[in-house]
């Protein structure tokens, strides 16, 4: 980025850590911490991270970490800020960097020390990630220091050398105002990777060209090693992995056993047992001519396909397992940069659909989410008190949804979205799984960070869609919103509280003070009335204080209550603490029954707006299938019959849509049609909807 550009990214940086400290209650820094490793975890630097905030005398401080090394393979990663509060960019030198990355070096080694460890207060998050490291001691193999700053490196500063601790390697990654301008302006999600195969991993790779003259991308096959494979995996970890493929891969857990008895007991034969990996670059260097050369160097690898053999191999190289007779087959596709963005996902998505992946592994495009941002773009919500303009909760499908919206627009209509679309109503797929998984009794997997509780909602979502769509209607996405004005209200009331210690609790306290909310009221034999929430667009008084009652039993029970953890943070995500949160005694304030709803009325409630659901679903789907044309459902009636899976029906419903328009579908037949479709997608089948349909 040039000085202009850093300039100006540092403001909107800067105004976005004041406009989210404000907005939540929370301190500058704290704001400024939560921004930076959001932006992390989707760089695929960590899967989840912790608010530590702590500084000690010679040296030593911490200000978070990047989750249990036992669920990372091994990596302890410690976070440590360098936030200023100057509205012009300022630099980071060498020695201030120096100095930094010896503050979370010393909490590290104090940390291994039990005479340290006993002078913390047990309850703080302190003594918790403290204690984390000298029980996961043995099981950790690498350490990263993060520096978060928003200052400007230094030009002057080229590399920061890779130590050792103890056995382990330490590395150091840098993060400053110019690093993650460059990372947020891609929109790629996906920092740029340059790999020199020739230089620091092993050699150049031979391949072999496989495209045609008349494609836009090209394409090589070729057989990797092992070894070489999980060097550079090593270097760069999920980073490499597209992100479809990143949450796959953490979906899915542990190594797969196949792949890695096949590792270890007859490496010779890894070629022909595995399917290999298929991979992206925006752009190779080859040693001699594209045509059977060798590739020296690449650019933005990405594994598209092949996550789990990947990291099977990097577990391998871990244990110190002898790879030198395992090899690997790869697809590479080279793309163009300004081409990447719209199909390395979907290069991901029909390479993962061959093998079965579930459709919860593509979670931007499942109907769910479009759904979601339909009803977001065309319910308005009531008009709050003294105020006459309606508004919209505009749902982020994908990521830059909103920022592209309003890029797209005039000076003067801009000012009118932002009107009708105010950012405080905004929220993304992450957030909602945080506002609703409280709800359904899961504030443990909240309080796990948002990839993994997306995770486990995505997991629920799949089911629950697979056996009744309409479930997810317009009162479905009222109540969401209604969840998002609740949770956003409990942050500030947490934040205002005097026994509030920062420092990263309240992501724990909310989500367990909502889930006693909703314990309360199931106990009472009712439930929270949302949808009187969506209606006033605001907390009625009594529910504030039930929040707030709710928000002080669940701190006891995290932070001060017996629990089977010393790390309070790693206890929060355990379901036996959600199982100790049900016993709390709360005493809730008085007209405390004013906020339920009576089970025979959600019941009501949820027949009627499932029957509108369907009624609704089936004129989409008529809309959809006549749109799509008549040539498009004779590709998929040929694709059909030539994998012999059309029944008598199917085959009849296909034929009136391929004589379109001499006769139209009935809705009735248009949702056997997108079923059917879908039916032939989960079978390999590449024809798609351009508007995927809520069946």
């Amino acid at each position: 980025m040039v000085d202009e550009d850093i300039a100006e990214f540092h403001e909107e940086f800067f105004q976005s850590i004041h406009v989210l400290a404000d907005s939540d209650g929370q301190y500058a820094e704290d704001a400024f911490f939560e921004l930076y490793c959001e932006q992390l975890v989707d760089a695929g630097e960590f899967a989840s991270f912790e608010r530590v905030a702590w500084a000690g005398t010679r040296g030593a401080r911490i200000d978070g970490y990047g989750g249990d090394p036992a669920e990372a393979g091994g990596t302890l990663s410690l976070i440590v800020c360098d936030f200023h509060q100057d509205r012009s960019v300022t630099s980071l030198t060498g020695t201030e960097l120096e100095a930094a990355l010896k503050r979370p070096a010393n909490f590290l080694k104090r940390s291994l020390d039990p005479v340290f460890r006993s002078q913390l207060e047990e309850t703080s998050p302190a003594f918790g990630l403290a204690d984390m490291i000298a029980a996961r001691w043995e099981r950790v193999n690498r350490i990263r220091l993060y520096v978060l700053s928003n200052r400007h490196l230094s030009s002057r500063v080229d590399s920061v050398p890779v130590v050792e601790f103890e056995g382990r390697t330490v590395s150091a990654s840098v993060w400053d105002l110019g690093r993650l301008g460059r990372y947020m302006a891609s929109g790629r999600g996906v920092e740029d990777i340059e790999i020199d195969l020739e230089e620091d991993f092993g050699g150049a790779l031979s391949v072999l060209p496989a495209h045609v003259t008349e494609a836009n991308y090209e394409s090589y096959l070729a057989v990797i090693p092992g070894q070489q494979l999980a060097d550079i995996y090593d270097r760069y970890g999920t980073r490499l992995l597209e992100q479809n493929v990143r949450v796959f891969l953490q979906a899915r857990g542990k190594v797969n056993r196949k792949i890695r008895d096949t590792i270890e007991h007859a490496p010779e034969m890894f070629f022909a047992y595995n399917n290999g990996i298929t991979a992206t670059a925006e752009g190779v260097t080859f040693v001699t001519g594209r045509e059977g050369g060798r590739v020296a160097r690449l650019r933005n690898l990405q594994i598209v396909n092949g996550g789990q053999t990947t990291a099977s191999l990097h577990a391998a190289l871990l244990k110190k397992t002898n790879l030198s007779r395992v090899h690997v087959q790869m697809k590479l596709s080279i793309i163009d940069p300004e081409l990447a963005a719209e199909i390395v996902p979907k290069i991901s998505e029909y390479a993962n659909s061959q093998n079965k992946v579930s459709t919860t592994d593509f979670f931007s495009n499942h109907p769910f989410h479009i759904r979601i941002e339909q009803f977001s773009r065309r319910v308005l919500a009531p008009s709050a008190d003294g105020v006459f303009r309606q508004s919209r909760w505009f749902y982020e499908r994908a990521r830059g949804q909103y920022q592209n919206a309003r890029s797209l627009l005039t000076v003067s209509k801009r000012k009118a979205f932002d009107l009708e679309n105010p950012k405080h109503q905004k929220f993304d797929k992450s957030e909602l799984a945080k506002f609703a998984m409280p709800w359904e009794g899961f504030p443990h997997f909240v309080a796990r960070g948002a990839q993994k509780n997306f995770i486990e909602f995505a997991k629920r979502i799949e089911t629950s869609w697979n056996t009744a769509s309409e479930n997810f209607n317009e009162d479905y996405f009222k109540r969401v919103a209604a969840m998002a004005m609740i949770f956003r209200e409990t942050e500030k009331i947490v934040s205002a509280q005097p026994w509030y210690t920062g420092g990263g609790t309240r992501a724990k306290i909310v989500p367990y003070a909502i889930f006693l909310l909703s314990e309360g009221a199931r106990v009472q034999g009712g439930e929270i009335d949302l949808l009187r929430v969506w209606k006033l667009q605001s907390l009625p008084e009594v529910l504030a204080k039930s929040l707030l009652v709710a928000s002080e039993a669940a701190n006891q029970v995290i932070y001060f209550d017996d629990a089977e953890q010393a790390n309070r943070a790693e206890y929060a995500k355990n379901q036996i603490c959600a199982a100790r949160a049900v016993k709390a005694k709360v005493e809730w304030p008085d007209r405390f029954d004013d906020l339920l709803i009576s089970a025979d009325e959600v019941k009501e409630q949820t027949k009627t707006a499932r029957k509108d659901q369907k009624v609704l679903s089936s004129i989409e789907a008529q809309a959809a299938v006549v749109n799509a044309g008549a040539e498009f459902w004779r590709d998929v009636s040929v694709w059909g019959q030539k994998h012999r899976m059309l029944s008598p029906r199917d085959a009849g419903v296909l034929a009136v849509a391929s004589g379109m328009p001499m006769r139209l579908p009935s809705e009735k037949q248009s949702v056997l049609l997108v079923k059917l479709l879908e039916k032939f997608q989960a079978e390999g089948c590449n024809l798609h909807l351009d508007t995927p349909i809520m069946s």
